[in-house]
């Protein structure tokens, strides 16, 4: 008896070890009520940005890791790892532990566009890369300088008709460039892409009467509204901008599918415990409704759209069905 007793006993001690030493595993790999966020983070956070300092992606980042890595008590340092489309920073992030300690800040670019424009990448954003939230995003629209004679965006299309014009963009397979070819194959618009290394050089251009017309976002362009150096023909949102309230869009002038914005976001390597991306969600939401961050994402005209990280990835599944099919079909390729 006393050895059966010894033994049920041993088999019991054993299998209360196995559970406790479940529970732990399950903890340290995010698993459980609490799991990884309980813990999470335990040192600095890199923040990736795949565009150089200075830059709309670049500002809006640290601004908004400012406000987030205060509340979490570890500082978030952002990384600017630009290139090709910002495929480098997206690898990078990709291939990191999913820890929650590497965050990337994300675009149409590299979660949409970028499998369609090239041939072979390094990452695969539907697999490799989740969604934690939607940063804001920002309306497009088509200017010309005052002294056009294009009056409105029908004044614009009957003249490409008759003798094709010319327009500028920030560069090769941008949101701007992407939205006006499919403008273009909506309207009838004939045009002729003239990219550039960002979008002040295209504006310059502009005004130096060395492109026709300019689609522009409200980053780069609302200084030169304000100041009346250009005029506003439509836009490409939705609804209006509160900072065009004049300015028609492209739905209220008969074209219901031509929608496009650029857009930012915050991934994070597949993988990573829902506890630490929810809490990245809950932050991201917190940091957009700062003063600092509201005065100024409405300097620029950004539009603050809050999604939880089912719904944004369930966002950019849309987003991906509807623009890679076109950038294959318009043969537009970054790594030709």
């Amino acid at each position: 008896m006393l050895r059966r007793r010894d033994t049920a006993l041993g088999i019991m001690g054993a299998a209360l070890a196995a559970t406790q030493g479940s529970r732990e595993a399950s903890a340290q790999s995010g698993g459980g009520s609490g799991g990884a966020a309980d813990t999470w983070p335990n040192r600095p956070i890199r923040w990736v940005v795949g565009y150089p300092p200075g830059g709309a992606s670049d500002v809006m980042a640290r601004q908004i890791a400012n406000a987030i890595g205060t509340r979490l008590g570890q500082p978030i340092v952002v990384e600017n790892r630009p290139g090709g489309g910002a495929v480098l920073a997206s690898e990078q992030v990709s291939r990191a532990a999913p820890d929650g300690h590497t965050l990337l800040h994300s675009d149409n670019g590299m979660l949409v566009y970028n499998p369609a424009l090239y041939q072979r990448l390094p990452y695969d954003p539907d697999r490799d890369l989740t969604g934690v939230g939607f940063i804001g995003r920002w309306p497009l629209f088509f200017v010309v300088t005052p002294e056009s004679p294009h009056r409105s965006f029908a004044d614009l299309v009957e003249a490409s008709k008759r003798n094709g014009l010319t327009y500028g963009t920030p560069g090769v397979a941008s949101p701007h460039h992407l939205a006006c070819e499919m403008v273009k194959k909506r309207t009838g618009l004939d045009a002729t892409h003239v990219p550039y290394r960002g979008g002040p050089l295209a504006m310059n251009d502009l005004l130096g009467g060395r492109v026709d017309v300019v689609v522009i976002d409200t980053s780069t362009g609302l200084p030169f509204v304000r100041a009346n150096r250009v005029r506003v023909l439509a836009q490409l949102g939705d609804r209006r901008s509160d900072q065009l309230p004049d300015v028609p869009t492209l739905i209220e002038l008969g074209q219901p599918d031509a929608v496009a914005y650029g857009w930012q976001s915050l991934s994070v390597p597949a993988n990573t415990p829902e506890p630490v991306i929810r809490r990245l969600n809950e932050e991201l939401v917190r940091a957009m409704g700062t003063p600092e961050v509201t005065a100024h994402v409405r300097n620029i005209g950004v539009e603050v759209v809050n999604m939880a990280p089912d719904e944004f990835n369930a966002f950019v599944r849309r987003e991906s069905a509807t623009w890679r099919p076109l950038i294959r079909e318009l043969g537009i390729r970054s790594d030709s």
